[in-house]
């Protein structure tokens, strides 16, 4: 293996861990913590932790169905 694609694969593992580390403080732990602590500054409103994977969801969802067209439409020209 490539030392360029194993430090690609780990950056996104890395990336990826964060994310979920993050999400899941944010969407568990900040539940059982009152209000006003200090901890509650570095998160976003409880709300958004399920408006932003739906968006998300919903946008990935969006490409993946415009890909299948691209692809089903180049593969019809290209047998006509």
């Amino acid at each position: 293996m490539d030392l360029a694609d194993r430090a690609v694969g780990f950056l996104l593992s890395f990336i990826s861990l964060s994310i979920f580390a993050y999400y899941t403080f944010w969407v568990i732990i900040l539940s059982f913590v009152d209000s006003d602590h200090f901890i509650h500054s570095y998160f976003l409103p409880q709300e958004f932790a399920i408006i932003i994977p739906v968006f998300a969801g919903v946008g990935l969802l969006s490409l993946l169905c415009m890909f299948i067209g691209y692809v089903m439409l180049k593969s019809k020209k290209k047998s006509a």
